[in-house]
């Protein structure tokens, strides 16, 4: 499959975050982060396998799988009276063809199923094309809403 080409047997699916699915995808996001940002990354103690608040009832992990790997992923959690995208993740051998927007539509899908009107993210300056992907897909920049000390722009976007 040539980069940046959709593959045919995409599947969203929703797992839980121990899932072998999403500890692939997780322990890859974190892999990249680490690679990408100046200072590293470090996801600390707590990773999205036994973070509850990706869980029913108030979250949700979902993973885009093709064949029988994990190509695409994030989170959709509460966080006070909104929701929030956290870990959104696509292969580097995927970008290019509009996987990142459509998780993220799909995201914004949970989200609003989860009862939400508003969804927030924060996104690190490094990732530019995750940046653009925001401003395209309607988001509006905030002020910082949360101590994440990686997170350098922060979103919202009302459903």
């Amino acid at each position: 499959m040539a980069p940046g080409t959709p593959p045919a047997d995409l599947v969203f699916e929703t797992v839980d975050p121990a899932s072998a699915y999403a500890r692939e995808a997780m322990s890859r996001y974190f892999a990249e982060l680490d690679a990408r940002f100046p200072q590293g990354f470090d996801p600390g103690p707590h990773t999205a396998e036994d973070d509850d608040s990706m869980r029913p009832p108030t979250g949700a992990f979902v993973v885009a799988v093709s064949g029988d790997r994990p190509v695409a992923g994030g989170g959709v959690r509460t966080y006070g009276d909104t929701a929030e995208i956290k870990r959104m993740w696509v292969d580097g051998g995927r970008r290019g063809a509009g996987l990142g927007s459509r998780l993220l539509r799909h995201l914004e899908g949970v989200a609003r199923d989860l009862g939400h009107t508003v969804v927030r993210l924060d996104t690190n300056e490094t990732l530019v094309d995750a940046i653009a992907m925001y401003d395209r897909s309607g988001y509006v920049r905030i002020e910082r809403y949360n101590d994440n000390p990686y997170a350098t722009h922060f979103f919202e976007k009302r459903l």
